[in-house]
Formats: C-alpha cells, structure tokens, sequence
C-alpha cells in the first residue's frame, strides 16, 4: 500500500486554507487512506493509501485536490487548460512487440526546487512500483527539456547499438553494460528478458534521453534544481495506463501552477495528441442507490455528492474525471456518494433473519488432509485456478479431456480451467531448480472439466517429490498412509498414463472407485519442463474418496484415526 510524505504548509498552500492535523485525519478516509503521523520538527505527513485503483492520491497535489471537492471549495472536475505545443514524439514499428505506447507533455512556467523534485519523484516511483507492475505496465521519464532537439524518436536498439552516461554515473555504457552492471539495470533487466532489441529516447541531436524503462541520460534526462521547463513521459504495454499516468502528472503539475503544453505523437498507423483529457461518461439510478444505501435521495442531493466527490452530473449521466480510472460500474460512482454522504449516516436494516454458519463437512475432510500432507514432510504451494492446454496436457504428454476453455480470453496463459493439479507442481518444480533438494510440494484445489453437456467438479490433491531417489514406493507409501488415517485401504492396478514412465504407474482404488494416479514422472515430461531431477507424484480425488468414507461411515465398516 503506498505511502507519501509532504510538508504540511505545502498541503495548506495547494488547498488555499489551513488544515490541522487533526482535520487531515478524517480527510484521509475519504480516499481509503490512513493518517501515520505527523513530525512537527521537520513539518512532514505521512499518510498510507490502501486503494491502489486511486493513483492520483499519491502525491500531495492530488490529496489536496480532493480535500478541496470535499470541503466544497472546488465543485466538479477540476478544469485545466492545455496549451498546443510544438513538440512531437516519433514512434518506430520497432518498439511494438516490447513496449508499444507512449504519452507525453511539456511543462512550464515556474521554477524547480528540491522539494518539488522529491514530491514529483515519489509519484514517479510509487505509480511505477505499484500501479505501473513495478515498471513493467508503465514507467515514467522526466527531463528537463532544455538540453533536448525535437522531434524525439521513440525506438528500439540492438543492446550495443547506442552507449550514454545513465543517470548519476559518469562514465559511458552500453545497454547490455547497463543490464548488467548498473543497480537499475540489475533490478530491472526481467522487464526486457526475450527481446533482442531494446527501447531507448534519442532526441534529434542523436543524444539518448532514457534507457526505457531502465534509467534516463545523466545529461539529457536529469531534472535540476532551477530549471523552469520539464518534459513529461510514460511509456508500457497499457495505453489506458499510459495515458493515466500523464493525466495525472499534468493534474499535478497544474495544481503547482505550470502551464501544460501537449505533444503529438506520431505512431506508425497513427496520430495521437497528449495528454488525452477525454471525459469517460457512465449513467446512474436512483433506484441503485436506493438499493445500496436504502437512502431516497433527490437529484440535486445526488449532485452535490458528486461534485463533492469531483465528477459532474446532469440527469442521471456522470462525467469522470480523466485522472481516475477504477469506475468501470455505476456502483463504483455510487460507492463515492456513499463515501461522501457518511457511511456512518445512514440507518442499518434490522436483523430480519439468523442463520448458524458451518463450513460443509468436505471442507473439514480436506483440512485434515493437507495437515497430513505437511506432517509428511511437503510444503504447500498455490496456484491459479486458470492455466491454458501447452500447460496442463502438452507437457504433460497426455492429450486434453472435457477442457473449460475461456472465449475471447485476455491471456493465452489463462486461457482454461485448470482440469487436474500436477502440472501446477511441475511448473513450481522447474522455477525452483536453483533450490536445494531434495524438494516436496503438495496442491490441494479444485479442478473442473466436462462430461457430456455437464461441468464435474472435484477437489483433488497432488502430492510431488523431486530428489535423486524419487520413485513410485515413495508415492505408494504417502498415499497408504493418507488412507490409513481414516481406515481405508487400497487395491493397486498398473496403468497407463503419459505423464508417468510405462511400468511405474499404477491407479489406486477404493471400494470400487479409481481415486488416484500415482508414480514416475515421464522423462518427456521432465524434459518439457526442463527438469534434471526424478520426480515421483500422485493426485488423489479427494471428493470422490470423502464419497467412500461418508458411504462407510453409515455402514460402520471403519473409524476414523484421531
């Protein structure tokens, strides 16, 4: 959750009035944020914003936007002016398969200090940690854009293509040094693992501004103190993302009166002019807010919540500020007037009914398995619910059964349901190659697949070791023992199975049903995954096997071990 910092004079400057400490608590709820403290000797606030969808509050010209809807002193979106520029942004083809989109403005008029540096720096770092996937979504450049020739050229280079000081270093390196042997490039590299060529600005004197999105140029990509003119730039693999982060830097910017000035960015198939202040619209009802709150507003009640709130409203139709990007639902707006009405206002339903919760019995079953799971020794891990088919069946070896597969999917890695767990430990196995063996790890979950027109839902464990001596008596004995603790035993069948080796596999059965694979894994498999080490499994239907206890618990053919 992040946490800025600011002078509390600062914060009284920007709203145009005096704000206690005290006051600056109750304001910080209103953006889900908690008051850390206040030191008086150094003036500074902290205060730790838990929402991560409001990205404009975590810098203090964005809190103080918002103390200033609150307290009525600025109704609506705020208004702010863009001046056409004279600069444009060159986007080659090149940078499209690694970091396609860019947003950018200049800005001007007012001179820099240290500590508007550090505030611009903390929104720069916190957005990009946080909102930006640790730069991987989007990063952001400031410049000061004194030393630099327009237009710039956004493109991508080969990592020996192009050397430059990168910032606070003195002397030259190329990308691949930088990679290497510079601290950002060191924490930063994975952002670019696979491509062959890499994103760099180079304005029109042939200068590098930024090794994007690494570290920008000591020379042309270094903000200073007494500079009055900036250069704003965000690039990544979201437009929507990469257009927020510059609304909300000129929303900043222009609390701290500089005059905003757009930028043309010319892409391949395109023009586009930033920054981009399109206004999203999204339509209300009463009867949802009735339905949220039991609250009866009027119109003009409903108006003056949201101006508070900084939208606009005309008859039902709510324009959003560009800054923000977290209302993709009506409820979401309705959430800001409930926020700005009190939620502590409004009158609780009373209790119309009572229920004793219970979680089901097979809940409860698979507990006790899992702890059996530990005490034997494995560690447990967790995986999405989502997988695709390469995952779960062609490095497998095994061809796919009654896949849930996803129509128009986001991602080709979550693009079906996971259908059985082992693949899932597979996969842990081969990013933990680097850790010391022996290695055991355990799934419990749920899987799911068709049967005909039905969807057959299970909960299922899966149980793997991967050491020099894994093998199917090892499997034989974990899954006995499992059964075991609740008076079961098992008949042993061999069995064919391509993700085990052809004659160390087997299926276990229980009183009549085949609850269990079990045995070595593939060399394919291994292989396919890139693995070394032996790997011995199983994978237990804990759904059905609950089925045989429960079936036997009313015959009293045997008790549970305690």
């Amino acid at each position: 959750m992040p946490t800025i910092t600011f002078s509390l004079k600062d914060l009284q400057h920007l709203v145009g009035r005096k704000i206690t400490v005290g006051e600056i608590q109750e304001l910080a709820h209103y953006g889900k944020g908690d008051f850390e403290g206040y030191d008086e000797e150094t003036d500074e606030v902290k205060i730790d914003f838990g929402d991560t969808n409001l990205p404009y509050l975590w810098s203090v010209e964005g809190f103080a936007r918002l103390i200033k809807g609150i307290l009525g002193m600025q109704k609506g979106i705020p208004q702010i002016k863009i001046n056409k520029g004279d600069y444009k942004i060159d986007v080659d083809k090149s940078v499209i398969k690694c970091r396609p989109y860019i947003s950018c403005f200049a800005a001007k008029g007012r001179k820099i200090d240290d500590y508007l540096i550090k505030q611009m720096v903390q929104l720069q770092e916190k957005f990009c940690e946080s909102y930006g996937r640790r730069r991987q979504k989007v990063s952001i450049g400031l410049y000061s854009y004194r030393r630099l020739k327009f237009p710039v050229h956004y493109k991508a280079v080969g990592p020996l293509a192009v050397e430059f000081v990168p910032l606070e270093f003195k002397a030259k390196m190329n990308l691949k040094e930088i990679l290497a042997e510079h601290p950002k490039g060191k924490d930063y590299a994975w952002i670019l693992e696979g491509f062959e060529k890499y994103p760099v600005l180079i304005d029109d004197n042939n200068e590098v501004m930024s090794f994007v999105p690494i570290i920008n140029s000591n020379f042309t990509g270094k903000l200073e103190i007494g500079d009055e003119d900036m250069l704003f730039e965000a690039t990544g693999t979201d437009e929507e993302a990469v257009n927020l982060a510059a609304n909300i830097f000129a929303y900043a910017l222009h609390e701290r009166d500089f005059d905003i000035y757009s930028v043309e960015i010319k892409y391949p198939d395109k023009k586009t002019v930033s920054p981009d202040l399109t206004h999203e619209i999204i339509d209300i009802k009463n009867e949802q807010i009735s339905r949220l709150f039991g609250l009866e507003l009027k119109e003009s009640e409903v108006k003056n919540l949201l101006e508070k709130a900084q939208f606009e409203f005309t008859k039902n139709r709510v324009k959003i500020p560009p800054y923000r990007k977290d209302i993709i639902h009506p409820y979401d707006v309705i959430e800001d007037i409930g926020i700005m009405y009190g939620f502590e206002n409004i009158e609780g339903y009373p209790l119309a009914t009572f229920t004793h919760g219970s979680t089901e019995k097979i809940h409860d079953f698979v507990d006790k398995i899992r702890e059996i799971a530990v005490g034997l020794g494995y560690q447990e891990v967790m995986s999405p619910i989502l997988a695709n088919k390469d995952l779960l069946y062609k490095n497998m070896n095994i061809e796919g059964i009654g896949t849930i597969e996803i129509d128009d999917c986001m991602s080709e890695t979550y693009s079906a349901v996971r259908s059985w767990l082992l693949p899932n430990l597979m996969e842990v196995f081969s990013k933990n190659k680097h850790v010391e063996f022996p290695q055991g790890i355990f799934e419990e979950g749920l899987v799911n697949h068709t049967k005909g027109d039905e969807i057959v839902e299970n909960h299922k464990i899966a149980i793997a070791g991967s050491h020099d001596g894994a093998n199917y008596t090892e499997m034989r004995q974990v899954l006995e023992y499992i059964l075991k603790c609740f008076g079961l035993h098992c008949d042993i069948e061999e069995a064919e199975h391509g993700s085990f080796i052809e004659g160390r596999c087997a299926r276990a059965i229980v009183k009549g049903k085949k609850v269990a694979y079990l045995g070595e894994i593939n060399p394919i498999v291994l292989s396919n995954w890139g693995l070394e080490m032996p790997v011995a499994a199983l994978e237990l239907n804990l759904t059905e096997l609950f089925e045989v206890m429960e079936k036997n618990k009313k015959t009293g053919e045997f008790e549970e071990l305690q």
